[in-house]
């Protein structure tokens, strides 16, 4: 009897499901540690220091309501208050600063395959030759939602997401960090990508109302006005901004007739001159358009997209980026990238779907640098959490994008106007714009139509360079691209500084 009670009870044991593990907690929220100081010395033989941790923010009442992550890279002889400081960040909203930093302007970089596509995994990290660290400190943020930075709560975050939120959050780590580390005599730029340019925008001159006035700007992927990208039913600024983007990647692929494939300049400036005239009247007249005037405008935009005269008429003249990217390369079965024209991908087998089920340019880079943040950041600059990296998620959804304009709330971003006073505040500070041909993202006619229309003292006009690069959204994983955006940065440098 007790033999059979020992077997009944070790069955049942035996039966019972093992306690689930315990979920680790996740890391509390509060002030942060000191960061960690690190010595390096690149291949090339530059000398320079690693500072890498959290910044807390805090509210005017003094209620630590967020910790920013950011990596801050010292070299050079000169005296600290000599050698200039660049503060970086890209965009998103919701992408954190690993693109610049190990894509473009760091002393270590993510090698991509030299035409920009996606090595084989695992992926590393090597010295990028073409830093700007030494010409110039450099100061990687991560904004609140992106990276490593988080906010206090849910509810705290909702302060940041936001046009003003996010600048004036960014602009309090900009002074914090000059005070810290004894900068304010620094020749001061800020360099954004993407949102990150709207974001660079609005801090000249936020910074400048603090009493931080920038040598320069560099503004690379650029959107200042958000209704330049726009496509919305009665709003067809973008499908004109867009179209000699369209003809360049049209380009690229071998979709033009031969006397515009022969050369891409001569390409792009035939589509912008048509954008800018032509096309403006075809758009403005809407269902008024006769018919000659439709047959006209539907054989020139096939001339300068490569796409089918019937896919242009049933998309009644004005194409979309997303259907663009699918309908270019339909009859191969490959959809083109939104932030990289060059690059393409498979998708599903779905060959009626009107857009692509991912964007190829994207899943090129993503992964990546992901990899290579989390992995450098605890190899190379000493920095241990359990906090996910954010590289590249998603706050659109989140974001409050309006502006206040007199007694009107305006229903897209627009920093230019910010720009042009920061400009007339400080004649001395320059602005660079980079752009890439390929970029359906942020694409180059609408940063000149931005800057264009500002209300730009002609005075200033002087201040504004403007570069193209035969590359995408992040031009710089295209190695050539890469290079001619070092030598513009140097450039830019020497004619910023006093």
């Amino acid at each position: 009897m007790r033999y059979s009670l020992i077997l009944l009870a070790a069955t049942l044991l035996a039966q019972t499901p093992a306690p689930a593990p315990a979920k680790p907690e996740p890391p509390k929220f509060g002030l942060p540690a000191a960061p960690v100081v690190k010595e390096h010395t690149l291949a090339a033989g530059l000398k320079y220091k690693s500072t890498t941790g959290f910044m807390a923010l805090k509210n005017d009442a003094g209620d630590h309501e967020a910790n920013l992550f950011f990596v801050a890279y010292t070299a050079g002889s000169e005296p600290k208050q000599k050698r200039p400081v660049t503060f970086c960040f890209n965009g998103g909203p919701g992408a954190g600063s690993v693109w610049l930093h190990l894509g473009a302007i760091g002393p270590k970089r993510v090698p991509m395959r030299d035409d920009g596509t996606m090595p084989p995994p695992p992926y590393i990290v090597a010295d990028n030759p073409d830093s700007w660290l030494d010409r110039s400190d450099l100061v990687f943020i991560d904004p609140v939602g992106t990276g490593y930075s988080r906010a206090k709560s849910p509810d705290t975050a909702k302060k940041f997401y936001s046009l003003n939120g996010d600048i004036a959050s960014v602009g309090n780590f900009i002074r914090q960090w000059l005070t810290e580390n004894d900068r304010w005599g620094s020749p001061l730029f800020v360099a954004g990508e993407s949102y990150g340019t709207t974001r660079a925008a609005g801090l000249t001159n936020h910074l400048a109302d603090k009493g931080i006035n920038l040598n320069g700007v560099f503004l690379i992927s650029t959107i200042l006005n958000f209704q330049t990208a726009r496509f919305a039913r009665g709003n067809d600024l973008p499908y004109a901004l867009f179209l000699p983007t369209y003809t360049a990647i049209a380009h690229y692929h071998k979709k033009l007739p031969p006397d515009l494939q022969s050369s891409l300049e001569k390409a792009v400036a035939e589509s912008r001159k048509y954008a800018a005239g032509e096309y403006q009247t075809v758009l403005y007249k809407g269902d008024s358009l006769g018919a000659d005037e439709r047959k006209k405008a539907v054989a020139q935009l096939a001339r300068l997209t490569g796409l089918n005269p019937q896919f242009i008429e049933r998309s009644d003249l004005r194409i979309e980026i997303m259907r663009f990217c699918k309908e270019l390369l339909r009859e191969k079965g490959l959809t083109v990238g939104r932030l990289d024209g060059r690059l393409t991908g498979a998708g599903e087998g779905n060959a009626s779907a009107e857009t692509p089920e991912f964007d190829p340019a994207l899943t090129a880079i993503r992964g990546p640098y992901t990899a290579a943040m989390n992995q450098y950041a605890r190899e190379t600059l000493g920095f241990e959490t359990d906090l996910e990296y954010y590289s590249l998620g998603s706050l659109s959804s989140q974001w409050d994008f309006e502006v206040t304009t007199g007694p009107f709330r305006q229903g897209f971003a627009d920093t230019s106007t910010a720009l042009r006073s920061a400009m007339a505040k400080n004649p001395y500070m320059k602005v660079f714009v980079a752009s890439g041909y390929y970029d359906l993202a942020t694409p180059f006619e609408a940063a000149y139509y931005t800057v264009n229309h500002m209300d730009l003292d002609p005075r200033l006009r002087a201040n504004i360079h403007f570069a193209e690069y035969e590359s995408g959204h992040m031009m710089y994983i295209h190695v050539p691209s890469l290079k001619k955006l070092k030598k513009d940065a140097d450039s830019f440098y020497t004619a910023s500084r006093p």
